[in-house]
């Protein structure tokens, strides 16, 4: 069944928006060492009932992931 031609899609814009947290993978190495990679972003839900975390890396290593607040300077070093 083909498509009407004359079908247009409504497409909301939405504004960007900065990321209320950051989500990081840490790694222990030994006792007093880790590595902090970031993996993706977390986004407020307008009532504030939730959160939308877009990962782009999923770390495999079992280590944890952790969300921190955006720093104003940029990102932390690890």
């Amino acid at each position: 069944m083909a498509r009407n031609a004359n079908y247009s899609r409504k497409e909301t814009k939405r504004e960007a928006k900065a990321p209320s947290f950051i989500a990081y993978a840490v790694t222990e190495k030994g006792e007093d060492k880790s590595f902090w990679t970031r993996i993706g972003a977390a986004w407020d839900h307008e009532d504030g009932k939730g959160l939308t975390l877009q990962l782009d890396l999923v770390p495999v290593n079992g280590g944890r992931i952790v969300l921190r607040t955006p720093s104003e300077t940029g990102e932390k070093g690890a």
